[in-house]
């Protein structure tokens, strides 16, 4: 049953419901029951309500029945007692020389002095109809919304405008529509300032710095650069596809999502659905298609192909990006050795003596885990000169075996991506032993045409191993140039050798107690992109789909070409009742100085069938002592958005989180009216089903809280109200370490 059929049915119509913006829960107010439902008994970690029962909730099966039936879900960030969250910088916020820009993502937090701060921040991408409503209150400024939307009508709602006249009124048109949504992308840094009573604050100062998505368009002065074999290719004369004539100097960043720091201080920023805004298939010889096969399109519903107004290269984007943000006279560098794909991921490992180690992961079904081994060993981890390290060393793609035994460990081994590395994809046969159909992307056998090729059956890419053997045999070339060509093609190189499709990697960290990785798989499934691998991305009951995620732990061993490592799934999403721990599709985390691990939910709002979870929230997860394997719910975001880039301050007594496209679906919400109803089916902590209704408003007035206005993403400090650490009285031994 849909939810208006469930209106019709019931006879009900829309009544309000209070609901606060930014200050703490009241008492029986959170994201799931509504108000004098029971109270949730003492937990080890401060908590808010879920939408669903959760083994962490502390009811019995009755008391789950009692307070699940009916709830209220608020359009606010719900905060356990005893906390609040401070504003620091919303979109349209004068930075630098420009503005604070939209649906901000990673955050990275970086000490100058005790009480001076600064924050660097991703902004990822346009949400076309909430940035459309919020447009005139956030930057102000005419810009040419309708006139676009009429001029494209006719042509199905997009154009090639790099093909359009110099002097066609539509091309002007478009690119001040463009414009505007570039500047709202890219990279900001902001200085923070902690006040006498604790809370950080904004203070504009001089290390204030914004690379947008077109950074360099008119002032060549503020382009970035480019280290590794990429800049052979973008400096190559004679090219099967696109020369925009900029060597390799790049126009500005975009698609800025997840990211993380070095121990010297940089950051770096990952770009990944570069995409959405530029060509992403390339030739042989690494060069870019037209930007034409990137058209630009708007509808007032969708704004993509930003690139194709300004002619920029598609092979320019889906980079790693490094800048340092005491440093803002430095231009950023998108380092090609981390290779080109759909980065939304990236933990660094810097130990003396050893290579500079940088894992990263491709947001896509299907996509794969990397990790970058540094020529050079690092002397000190601190020294601002390991940046120099990017700029040599070989790109690796990890193959994963299946456990041994059903949730066991398994283990895997890093393949490199060279010349010389063989060609040995898997089989659409593979998929077909778990019952699923699929057919393999490799590099289109016809080396004259760019992308990918689809291969339906075992023979056929039989008959394409034979074909080619080595990745030399598909990218032509001889150095850094064919080796560039590599990287720029790197997703679907790692497909031709075999690399292990993977269930969107969304996020890496490194565990500061032990050393492993922790990494973040939003979901496994499938789509044109590929497929998770069913034989490792497995449901509880060996589903060979299963979109609700993991986060597993893998435990490398050592940096050694084609070396191995160990790896185990150490949390598991879905609801209680099939398997899973309440939450759905992890995304972002962090790790505190205990070894708890922080993480934010990245569920589409879009699917009916993740309605289940209710709005996307941020769960902590201990992973030592008595609660380790238990998730406690920490926060509820605002109707519609992502909670995204979690980081602490240096004491761990401020938790920072962006609040990203908040209204995405539903845009402005015009009246506390403006709700829905859905109904659920639930299961108690006995097994026995139950019905849930569920009011859920529709669209977002955050963080202003007031009907009508257009919700704004935005930053927010979390901290507790009698100060102190986040998590209190919560200390573990550090020898109580997690075992994968």
């Amino acid at each position: 049953m849909n939810r208006r059929d469930l209106l019709s049915l019931l006879g009900i119509g829309a009544c309000s419901f209070a609901g606060v913006v930014l200050p703490p829960a009241a008492p029986g107010r959170a994201a799931g029951p509504k108000a004098g439902a029971a109270p949730t008994p003492a937990s080890p970690f401060p908590t808010v309500p879920t939408p669903l029962p959760v083994p962490s909730d502390g009811l019995d099966a009755e008391g789950q029945r009692r307070r699940y039936a009916r709830i209220e879900v608020e359009d606010r960030l719900v905060l356990p007692d005893g906390f609040r969250a401070d504003l620091l910088a919303v979109w349209g916020d004068p930075l630098a020389d420009g503005r604070f820009g939209y649906n901000n993502d990673h955050l990275s937090f970086l000490s100058l002095a005790p009480d001076r701060a600064l924050l660097t921040v991703n902004f990822e991408y346009i949400s076309a109809r909430a940035w459309r409503q919020g447009y005139a209150e956030a930057v102000g400024g005419e810009v040419p919304f309708d006139a676009v939307i009429e001029a494209l009508a006719p042509r199905g709602g997009r154009v090639d405008a790099a093909s359009l006249a110099a002097d066609d009124p539509l091309l002007a048109t478009i690119r001040q529509l463009a414009e505007a949504a570039m500047a709202d992308l890219g990279v900001g840094v902001i200085e923070l300032e902690r006040q006498p009573d604790g809370p950080w604050r904004r203070r504009p100062g001089r290390f204030d710095r914004r690379i947008t998505g077109l950074s360099g368009w008119r002032d060549p002065a503020r382009r970035l650069r480019t280290s590794g074999p990429a800049a052979a290719v973008f400096r190559r004369r004679q090219r099967l596809g696109y020369d925009d004539g900029l060597g390799d100097a790049i126009i500005g960043s975009f698609a800025n999502c997840a990211g993380g720091e070095t121990p010297w201080g940089t950051v770096l920023s990952a770009e990944e659905n570069m995409q959405s805004q530029v060509a992403e298939a390339v030739h042989a010889d690494g060069s870019s298609v037209s930007p034409a096969a990137r058209p630009f399109a708007y509808d007032g519903q969708r704004l993509d192909g930003l690139g194709n107004p300004f002619g920029l290269a598609g092979n320019k984007y889906g980079w790693m990006v490094e800048l340092d943000p005491r440093r803002p006279e430095r231009p950023a560098v998108k380092h090609s050795w981390l290779g080109r794909f759909r980065h939304e991921a990236v933990a660094v490992k810097a130990v003396a003596g050893q290579p500079l180690i940088v894992y990263s992961g491709c947001d896509r079904h299907g996509g794969h885990l990397y990790r970058f081994v540094s020529d050079a060993l690092i002397r000190d981890p601190a020294d601002p000169a390991n940046s120099e390290l990017f700029s040599a060393g070989r790109l690796e793609v990890a193959r994963f075996d299946p456990p041994s035994s059903k949730g066991g460990e398994g283990r895997g081994r890093w393949l490199p991506l060279e010349p010389s590395t063989p060609v040995a994809p898997l089989g659409p046969g593979h998929f077909a032993r778990f019952g699923v159909e699929q057919a393999v992307l490799l590099p289109h056998s016809d080396r004259r045409r760019p992308g990918a090729e689809a291969f339906a059956s075992d023979a056929a890419v039989a008959a394409y191993r034979r074909r080619f053997a080595t990745l030399a045999d598909l990218y032509p070339g001889e150095g850094e140039e064919r080796m560039g060509a590599i990287l720029i093609d790197a997703h679907l190189a790692a497909c031709a050798i075999g690399a292990t499709p993977a269930a969107r990697p969304e996020d890496t960290v490194i565990d500061p107690l032990n050393g492993d990785l922790l990494i973040a798989f939003t979901a496994g499934g499938g789509s044109d992109d590929g497929r998770a691998d069913p034989a490792i991305f497995r449901g509880p009951k060996g589903q060979a789909t299963w979109p609700y995620g993991w986060i597993m732990g893998l435990a490398d061993d050592g940096a050694v070409r084609g070396g191995s490592f160990r790896w185990r799934m150490v949390a598991t999403g879905g609801a209680p009742w099939q398997g899973g721990m309440g939450f759905a599709n992890p995304d972002n985390l962090a790790i505190d100085r205990q070894g708890t691990i922080w993480m934010v939910t990245d569920r589409s709002t879009r699917s009916a069938d993740l309605d289940l979870f209710g709005n996307n929230s941020c769960w902590v997860l201990p992973s030592r002592g008595p609660h380790a394997g238990e998730a406690f719910c920490f926060a509820a975001g605002p109707m519609e958005c992502e909670l995204t880039g979690p980081c602490f301050d240096d004491g761990e007594s401020t938790l920072f989180l962006a609040v990203q496209h908040p209204g995405e679906d539903n845009g402005t919400r015009p009246s506390p009216e403006a709700r829905e109803a859905q109904a659920h089916r639930l299961v108690d902590r006995s097994g026995r089903p139950f019905e849930q209704l569920r009011w859920v408003p529709l669209g977002s007035n955050w963080p202003s809280g007031v009907p009508g206005r257009a919700p704004r993403p935005g930053v927010v400090a979390i901290r507790r109200l009698a100060g102190g650490p986040l998590l209190a009285d919560q200390a573990v031994p550090a020898s109580r370490e997690r075992s994968i």
